[in-house]
């Protein structure tokens, strides 16, 4: 039987709710509407009400803290995949190849993913998206560069985005400098 536990995280977004299955995580939720909304959806998705539990957490949000700080680049953590369902996870998986501070358009992540007529199910994949920050959905935008939506959010693919790009350039002028 599976142990289904959560723990918050309270970052520069605000609050996020980490919900993991046994240790791999199947759910970042950054709450906008707040952690008790965030934990009643989770738990009427998986039929159960997670426990709370913050050592089954601490990896990732000690990495969530590096990445936020601009030390970390990929996440190591255990993906629970069951939320995912189709093209969507061949989606997000070619999200993940996407640099660090780099951006891919829709069309190109439907190339990855094997699929370049599906443009517009990236789109979807990446707004239904259960690991946003760990998957990075954020660096993909729309062909004419424009960020998007990203969930009715923008702010905070605007927000992670501008992270990226400074860590980005103080690596470069650090080195020519």
């Amino acid at each position: 039987m599976s142990t289904v536990t959560s723990t918050e995280y309270d970052g520069p977004l605000g609050p996020i709710l980490l919900t993991f299955i046994d240790d791999a995580l199947v759910r970042l939720d950054v709450a906008h509407d707040g952690i008790d909304l965030a934990r009643a959806e989770i738990s009427q998705r998986l039929g159960v009400v997670p426990e709370p539990d913050a050592a089954v957490g601490e990896p990732l949000c000690a990495q969530l803290d590096e990445y936020f700080a601009g030390e970390r680049r990929t996440f190591d953590v255990g993906l629970d995949w069951r939320l995912v369902r189709g093209f969507t996870r061949a989606a997000l998986e070619a999200t993940r190849d996407i640099p660090y501070g780099e951006v891919a358009s829709y069309g190109e992540v439907a190339l990855m993913a094997d699929a370049p007529r599906a443009a517009r199910a990236v789109g979807t994949a990446c707004a239904s998206s259960p690991f946003s920050i760990v998957v990075p959905v954020h660096r993909v935008v729309r062909a004419d560069g424009s960020i998007g939506e990203y969930g009715g959010h923008p702010e905070v693919k605007e927000y992670l985005l501008d992270l990226e790009s400074r860590v980005v350039l103080g690596e470069r002028l650090q080195a020519t400098g």
